[in-house]
């Protein structure tokens, strides 16, 4: 790893889409910085397999100029001690706080501080995107970020180490006490943490822990190359994580990632747990949800309970694009990310390893037949993480997508799908109506609090949402 950045504050609102509230009201406050310096890329010292335990060396340098939004508790004693580190996602052109539009309301009531990071090109400079936009920082404000440089994606990996070195103390949370740092990124920003997990963490040596969510079979490619080209031929199709894990790692799996995605599904890269490692699959959750593009952006914690219904009511309207299905509105999701934010950071501060969860069921693959989940009476899929939206459901979903039949409907793919009960299988399965359904929700959704997969905080919301939701 390279030396510490240089640290400039940008005074102003930082262009980060953090919700439809104002993050003050939240009690947090929100700081830009301009971090530049000279990062290191990478090259492979050996030959990379598919088990993760890749040997690189530090190649070629060049200067950069990216930036950081750092997010804290307005009272500087409601911090926790940890700071979460995020690599912003690029796949639609932005830069895009995946995990914290998922998990901010944990993040918030349990005081962690929050730091995204740009971390490629794509979200400085623009550049190739799934959806084909250049929403980059210099696009949407060239006078504000136009001295910003980043030279390429294969810089990335150590200018992500040299962030988290950043911010164990110096310049950014100088006033605040920080003992963990925990680096955290969804989907293309999973597959690059991947990467950064199994080549660059042996030798950086900076983070206490990752989460690494939703990501798919393949890692990131360490030359810069994009996860949407096709793959270099020293890059596995496949790629588990190094059995020789520094720190806790825990990633979470949707339907979505596992049999569909970018590629290759993560079913190909499965692997068991070990003492560092943790995999939560989740079964009838998909890679993005009703919470990803309606809830979140509305959910602080304070928004009124009808406002949150209509939220998650199915719609088969995605950015405009009128669907032949519903999208996957199931609430589990965002819950269940929480619950991993909260196991992996007590993992890693007192030891506690994070819950052990059992894969979702597959057909194994054949020879003509992709791998599918074994469904059950409800068309759910069975093991994985249990939880009383599968286990006492009043809905089908799915990370399938349907078809796809257009690039610009590969969104859709990764949206699952979700198929609410008709009125008769809803008597069927709840004879006693909503009290009924309630009860039985409340009991499976106890187990799932006992089991660590979603957190009592969350109780007493779940409960009322069940009886909101139910159908009349």
């Amino acid at each position: 790893m390279s030396e510490l950045p240089t640290v400039t504050p940008v005074p102003g609102k930082p262009a980060l889409l953090l919700g439809a509230f104002d993050i003050g009201a939240l009690d947090y406050v929100a700081a830009e910085f301009f971090i530049s310096g000279t990062a290191s890329s990478y090259t492979a010292a050996a030959e990379l397999g598919s088990d993760g335990a890749w040997q690189v060396t530090p190649d070629g340098a060049q200067d950069y100029a990216t930036r950081i939004v750092v997010l804290t508790p307005a009272d500087h004693a409601r911090f926790n001690g940890t700071v979460l580190v995020e690599w912003l996602n690029v796949s639609g052109g932005i830069d895009a706080p995946a995990v914290w539009m998922m998990a901010h309301r944990e993040i918030v009531r349990a005081g962690y501080a929050y730091v995204a990071v740009s971390a490629q090109k794509v979200g400085v400079d623009g550049g190739a995107s799934m959806l084909g936009m250049d929403m980059s920082l210099k696009s949407q404000d060239p006078t504000r970020y136009g001295a910003l440089h980043h030279p390429g994606d294969a810089f990335c990996y150590d200018i992500f180490s040299q962030t988290g070195a950043l911010v164990r103390g110096a310049g950014v949370l100088s006033d605040f006490d920080v003992k963990h740092v925990i680096a955290v990124g969804e989907s293309q920003s999973a597959m690059f943490l991947t990467t950064y997990v199994n080549a660059v963490d042996p030798l950086a040596r900076v983070y206490d822990g990752f989460l690494v969510h939703s990501r798919f079979a393949p890692a990131a490619p360490l030359d810069g190359g994009s996860i949407f080209d096709e793959l270099t031929s020293d890059t596995p199709l496949a790629v588990q994580f190094r059995p020789d894990l520094r720190v806790p790692l825990l990633t979470i799996i949707t339907e979505t990632d596992l049999f569909g995605g970018v590629r290759h599904g993560y079913y190909f890269a499965r692997q068991p747990d070990n003492e560092r490692l943790r995999v939560w699959e989740i079964p009838g959750s998909a890679h993005a949800d009703n919470y990803t593009i309606q809830v979140g952006p509305i959910d602080t914690g304070a928004a009124p309970l009808d406002s949150i219904v209509a939220a998650y009511a199915p719609t088969n309207m995605l950015m405009g694009q009128q669907l032949a299905h519903f999208i996957n509105f199931a609430p589990q999701h965002h819950y269940v990310v929480q619950a991993a934010i909260a196991a992996l950071n007590t993992w890693v501060g007192s030891g506690e390893a994070a819950p052990v969860a059992p894969p979702i069921r597959m057909r194994e693959a054949g020879e003509t037949k992709e791998a599918q989940p074994i469904l059950d009476a409800n068309g759910l899929s069975e093991g994985g993480v249990r939880t009383p939206w599968v286990d006492v459901p009043i809905a089908r979903t799915s990370g399938a997508g349907g078809e796809v039949e257009a690039l610009e409907s590969v969104m859709a793919a990764i949206f699952g799908s979700g198929e609410p009960f008709d009125a008769d299988t809803v008597r069927r399965l709840y004879p006693g109506g909503v009290t009924e359904y309630v009860e039985r929700f409340t009991a499976a959704l106890d187990s799932t609090i006992r089991s660590g997969f979603i957190l009592a905080a969350d109780r007493a919301e779940i409960i009322e949402l069940a009886g909101a939701t139910y159908p009349a």
